[in-house]
């Protein structure tokens, strides 16, 4: 069975890398990706779940890219990391609301940053309820930011429908606050920017990291989530379990030349 489940989630995942469309009004096929606006785009990951990916312009690194997801069903929607901005995230709403005839009922950001956070306003102004780590809504505080009105100490299981998204903090990592998000049903993982992407030869933005506790962290998530055929990144590409490998092997090197 686990032979059978990794080959399924090498085709998924080669149609994603190969097959990745150019932008169309509505992403129908894997792998697919639909154009929302200028600096927003959809891919679609599975029947269910979407990859949002939006475009802010941060320097000194310049146009970045970061992703989310959306996971629909039966009309309605959660949101796990908003785009980078309230404009993008009013878009993404509607699109969600005008195309995939889904209403958003739960938002849930990986951790405090902007590329995970940035539009959470937006959402409070639609009435989505959202979620967060405790130490999330606690740094959020901190920093004078918008913080989710819903916490958890350690993991929290939201139910859309009969589907289980599990929100669970292993330890720190990309920042002391990062969280996964574990969706069984499609055998998914979101940790965000907890993980690099495969082309990733550093671990970038390290300001608010936690480089010591980041390989202990990618271990521990290792073993709770060893069925994930899909995993995605903050940043870059989709890919599976090698992800979290790859963030290990990163972290390790960058921790031992401190």
């Amino acid at each position: 069975m686990t032979q059978v489940r990794g080959l399924l989630g090498a085709v998924v995942l080669a149609l994603i890398a190969c097959c990745w469309s150019p932008a169309k009004a509505v992403a129908q096929e894997i792998g697919e990706s639909a154009r929302v606006a200028d600096d927003l785009d959809v891919v679609r990951l599975s029947g269910r779940v979407y990859m949002h990916v939006s475009r802010y312009e941060m320097p000194p690194f310049g146009l970045v890219p970061a992703n989310g997801l959306i996971l629909v069903d039966r009309g309605k929607a959660f949101l796990f990391d908003t785009p980078w901005t309230e404009a993008q995230t009013e878009v993404l709403l509607d699109w969600i609301e005008n195309v995939l005839h889904a209403r958003v009922t739960a938002c849930v950001p990986n951790h405090w940053h902007k590329d995970a956070m940035g539009g959470l306003p937006a959402a409070h102004r639609r009435g989505i309820p959202t979620y967060a780590y405790d130490g999330t809504i606690a740094i959020a505080g901190q920093k004078g930011l918008l913080r989710p009105e819903h916490g958890f100490a350690s993991e929290r299981t939201l139910k859309l429908h009969d589907l289980d998204v599990r929100c669970v903090y292993l330890g720190g990592g990309h920042s002391t606050d990062g969280i996964f998000v574990w969706i069984p049903a499609e055998e998914l993982l979101f940790p965000g920017c907890m993980a690099k992407d495969a082309k990733a030869v550093n671990l970038g933005n390290t300001e608010d990291a936690d480089v010591r506790a980041w390989p202990g962290t990618m271990e521990k998530a290792l073993a709770a989530f060893p069925a994930a055929r899909i995993v995605v990144p903050g940043h870059g590409q989709p890919g599976g379990l090698e992800l979290l490998r790859h963030t290990r092997d990163l972290a390790l090197r960058a921790d031992g030349a401190q």
